[in-house]
């Protein structure tokens, strides 16, 4: 007698969101079952592996990162541009570190200018990423989205105290919300929820559950993302069925380890391999997690998140 695999029939399914606009976009989401779980559903998007720059010239980058980049670090366009045109990005993630208001504290006009110019170099959907400073991340966000109405970018990390400012943003200027929560599945609904009385549509709205690098981090992360796709796909919690988004690249390489020469640390090998790899682990997690955009850095670890990705679906 053959065996047979048990099956659950899920009652809810992840909602599709559309980044970008033109003919050029990217959709997440769509899964009927849990990641990967081909023998009881579907997964008609792909996870999307998008690649990260910063709005400025980092500072505290290993040279590992900095490597494939370092021909346009210091140009933010040219450099978006190289991860599309070189790597094959499918969605560029720009930090907007400069803005930070503990650092370089770069003026909103100079700083939405500057997003301007990235967007208008490359082809892709763009997601936008503030410094969680609230106060500074609603003024250059609603900025962004104003000098590039129309392009469907997503605007993130929208907490709830600027959830109401942002939002009316994305809804006038047409962009998607990220909406960001401290490691919660009630808090994730509860923005969900803020944001639809406000009127942002599911097919605007991307969930950032809080994205751990290592340790704890990761298995707190791991665990809320989990009990998220569970509330979606068999209780039909349909304010816990949007796709969600990991930070993910930003968190991994400013880990000690990701930097620590190899004298410090034999036992850990070489540094910049180390780094990728922990990057890459780290994709594999919240891949299987459930994270429908995961951002990365280093294209060595976006190739093997790739092949993982591959394997998991590819036809026997």
């Amino acid at each position: 007698m053959a065996f047979e695999i048990p099956k659950i029939n899920y009652t809810g399914s992840v909602k599709e969101v559309t980044l970008g606009s033109g003919g050029n976009t990217a959709t997440a989401g769509g899964r009927t079952s849990f990641p990967f779980y081909l023998f009881e559903g579907s997964m008609p998007n792909m996870p999307i592996l998008a690649m990260e720059i910063w709005d400025m010239e980092p500072d505290i980058w290993p040279a590992a990162a900095i490597e494939p980049f370092k021909d346009v670090i210091s140009d933010p366009p040219a450099w978006a541009k190289k991860c599309v045109d070189d790597y094959g990005a499918k969605v560029i993630v720009v930090q907007l570190k400069s803005t930070d208001p503990n650092g370089d504290d770069r003026p909103v006009d100079e700083a939405a200018e500057m997003a301007k110019k990235i967007v208008d170099a490359i082809d892709v959907p763009v997601v936008f990423w503030g410094t969680a400073v609230n106060e500074k991340d609603e003024q250059v966000l609603k900025k962004i989205a104003e000098v590039c109405e129309g392009k469907n970018l997503s605007l993130s990390p929208v907490e709830e105290p600027i959830h109401k400012g942002v939002g009316a943003s994305a809804l006038g200027y047409k962009h998607i919300v990220v909406a960001s929560t401290p490691i919660d599945v009630n808090l994730a609904k509860q923005l969900n929820i803020l944001l639809g009385n406000l009127g942002v549509p599911d097919a605007q709205l991307l969930n950032d559950p809080t994205t751990g690098g290592l340790g704890y981090g990761i298995e707190y992360a791991y665990s809320v993302m989990e009990r998220i796709c569970q509330a979606g796909l068999t209780q039909e919690d349909d304010k816990l069925q949007i796709p969600m988004i990991n930070n993910l690249g930003n968190e991994i390489w400013k880990c000690k380890e990701a930097g620590q020469p190899k004298e410090e640390v034999p036992i850990m090998g070489e540094p910049g391999r180390r780094a990728i790899l922990m990057e890459a682990v780290g994709a594999v997690c919240y891949l299987l997690a459930g994270s429908d955009v995961l951002i990365m850095r280093h294209p060595e670890s976006i190739k093997l998140a790739q092949e993982m990705i591959d394997d998991l679906t590819a036809e026997n």
